[in-house]
C-alpha cells in the first residue's frame, strides 16, 4: 500500500456524510438511496487516486433504484450529477422499444452524453476566456466607433459625429489627440452613454446547404459526416449587419470567446468527463421486463435489454467527437416495478446492476417536510410567484398539515404518483388567487386550514370528479 497516499477533501470531493447531507436539501427522506449514489460518487474520486494499472480495472457498480413514480428517483440522480459537475443524461429506456426502433441504436445514448459535456466544457472555457473576450470586444467596438477614417466612417453609420469627441479630429490627426479621444469613447462605452448608437458590423458566416438525410436508424453518423463535409466545401463569408452597441457587445463577444476557446482540448476534456464521470439516468426499465419469453412484443423487450447490455458492460462508440469508451460511466436505472421484479432482467443485465435500493412510499409526515423543508419547497416556490404581484402569501402549519393529509388521501383514492400529487392539489387551492392576483393590489393573504377545506374538501369527497381533477 505504498502508493496511498490520504488526500484532504474539498469543494469538489465531498464525502459521503456530506453528499448525503447536500442531497438532503432538496430530497425527502430515502436515506438508503442518498447513501448508496454517495458511496457510488466517492468511489469515484476513489478509483482516481490509485495506480493506473489498477483503475482500469475496477468497474462503477450500477444501481437500480425500485419505488414507485414520484418518490425522488429521477431527482437524486439529477443532483448527484449536478454536485460532481459531471455529463448528466436521462433517458427513457421504454424509447427503445418504438414501433420502427426496437431497440436499435441504443448508442444514441452516449453520443448525447458527448454532445452535453462538449457544451459543458465549452461553457466552462468561456469563462476563462471572458476577460480577455470582453477587453477585445471593447478594442473592436472603439475601432468601429472611431475608425481610421472618420468621414467614411460617420457616412457609413448614416449618424452624425460624436458631439464635443470628434469635432476637431480630421483624417490627418495627431496620434496623442487621437488616443485622447478614444479613451473618452471608452469611457463612455462603459459607462453605457454610447448603447444606443448603431455601428455597421461584420460577422462571419458560414454557408451551409440545408440538406435532410432520410436514412435508417443507427445512420444519424453518416448525416453528421455529410453535413460538416458540406461545411468544409463552401467557404465562409460576411454579413454586414446595422445593430446597436448594446447588441454589438453580445455578438462580438460570442465570436471573440469562440476564436479564444481551443476546441481540441475542449474535445479531449469532454470525453475524460464522460468516460471517467458521465452518468446515464436508464428510467422505466421495468418497461424493458419481459414476462412472457416466448413470443409477442415481450421478445423485443428482452432484445433491448441485449442491445443495452454492450453498452453497460463497457464498450466503444464513435460519436462525431471521435471514439468514446462506455466502461467507467455509472448507469442508474429506475422503475417501479409493479408487475415485474428485478429478477426478471436477463441475467447479465442483473449482474451489471449489483446496487439495489428500494425507495419508500411517501405519507401526510414527508409531505408536510416536502412542503416547506428543501430549499426549493413548494411553498417557498409560490410565495415567490405572487411577490412580484405585491401579494404576501403566507400559510399557517395546520393549513399545510391539512394539504398533506388530502394528497395522501387522493393517491390513497386514485393513483398514487407520490410528490407529484402536491403539484396538482397546490395549483387548485391557489387557482383562484393566481386569477386574481393583479387586481387584488398590495396585501397579506394567510392560506388557513379552513380555506384549504374550502376550496379542496369537497373535490376531494367526490371521487369521479378528483380522478379528473386531481
Amino acid at each position: 500500500m505504498a502508493w496511498f497516499k490520504r488526500l484532504p477533501n474539498s469543494k469538489d470531493h465531498l464525502t459521503p456524510r456530506e453528499i448525503v447531507g447536500e442531497l438532503d436539501k432538496y430530497i425527502v427522506g430515502q436515506e438508503n438511496a442518498k447513501r448508496s449514489v454517495a458511496i457510488a460518487l466517492r468511489n469515484r474520486w476513489r478509483r482516481q487516486q490509485i495506480p493506473e494499472e489498477l483503475r482500469d480495472e475496477i468497474a462503477p457498480k450500477n444501481i437500480i433504484m425500485i419505488g414507485p413514480t414520484g418518490v425522488g428517483k429521477t431527482e437524486i440522480a439529477r443532483r448527484l450529477a449536478k454536485l460532481a459537475q459531471s455529463p448528466f443524461l436521462k433517458i427513457e429506456a421504454t424509447k427503445f422499444t418504438e414501433v420502427g426502433y426496437v431497440g436499435r441504436d441504443v448508442e444514441s445514448m452516449v453520443r448525447d452524453l458527448m454532445e452535453l459535456a462538449v457544451s459543458m466544457v465549452k461553457s466552462e472555457e468561456r469563462e476563462k476566456v471572458k476577460a480577455k473576450a470582453q477587453e477585445a470586444v471593447e478594442e473592436r467596438l472603439l475601432e468601429l466607433l472611431l475608425p481610421a477614417s472618420p468621414q467614411r466612417g460617420m457616412e457609413a453609420s448614416g449618424q452624425e459625429a460624436l458631439p464635443d469627441l470628434t469635432t476637431d479630429r480630421t483624417p490627418e490627426s495627431p496620434k496623442p489627440e487621437r488616443d485622447r479621444t478614444r479613451e473618452k469613447l471608452r469611457t463612455m462605452l462603459r459607462e453605457g452613454h454610447l448603447d444606443d448608437r448603431f455601428v455597421e458590423l461584420e460577422l462571419s458566416q458560414r454557408v451551409t446547404p440545408v440538406v435532410e438525410i432520410f436514412s435508417s436508424t443507427g445512420m444519424e453518423e453518416l448525416e453528421f459526416n455529410f453535413k460538416e463535409m458540406l461545411s468544409n466545401i463552401f467557404p465562409s463569408r460576411t454579413k454586414t449587419r446595422r445593430v446597436k452597441v448594446s447588441e454589438a457587445r453580445d455578438l462580438l463577444f460570442q465570436e471573440e470567446s469562440q476564436r479564444l476557446i481551443d476546441m481540441d482540448r475542449v474535445l479531449e476534456e469532454a470525453r475524460r468527463k464522460v468516460e471517467q464521470n458521465g452518468i446515464i439516468f436508464l428510467d422505466e426499465i421495468d418497461k424493458i421486463v419481459g414476462r412472457d419469453h416466448s413470443r409477442g412484443p415481450d421478445v423485443s423487450r428482452e432484445g433491448v435489454q441485449r442491445d443495452l447490455l454492450p453498452i453497460v458492460e463497457g464498450t466503444t462508440v464513435t460519436t462525431k467527437y471521435g471514439m468514446v469508451r462506455t466502461d467507467h460511466i455509472l448507469f442508474i436505472a429506475s422503475g417501479a416495478f409493479h408487475t415485474a421484479k428485478p429478477s426478471d432482467l436477463i441475467p447479465e443485465m442483473q449482474g451489471r446492476f449489483p446496487i439495489r435500493v428500494e425507495l419508500q412510499s411517501l405519507g401526510p409526515k414527508e409531505f408536510e417536510r416536502i412542503l416547506t423543508e428543501p430549499e426549493n419547497a413548494l411553498i417557498k416556490q409560490y410565495q415567490a410567484l405572487m411577490t412580484p404581484e405585491g401579494i404576501n402569501l403566507a400559510f399557517t402549519p395546520e393549513a399545510i398539515r391539512e394539504l398533506a393529509a388530502l394528497a395522501t388521501r387522493v393517491n390513497e383514492r386514485t393513483e398514487n404518483i407520490g410528490a407529484r400529487r402536491l403539484h396538482t392539489v397546490m395549483e387548485k387551492l391557489l387557482e383562484e388567487i393566481s386569477f386574481t392576483a393583479p387586481d387584488l393590489g398590495e396585501q397579506q393573504i394567510t392560506i388557513t386550514a379552513d380555506y384549504v377545506r374550502e376550496r379542496l374538501a369537497d373535490l376531494i369527497e367526490d371521487e369521479d370528479l378528483s380522478r379528473y381533477i386531481l
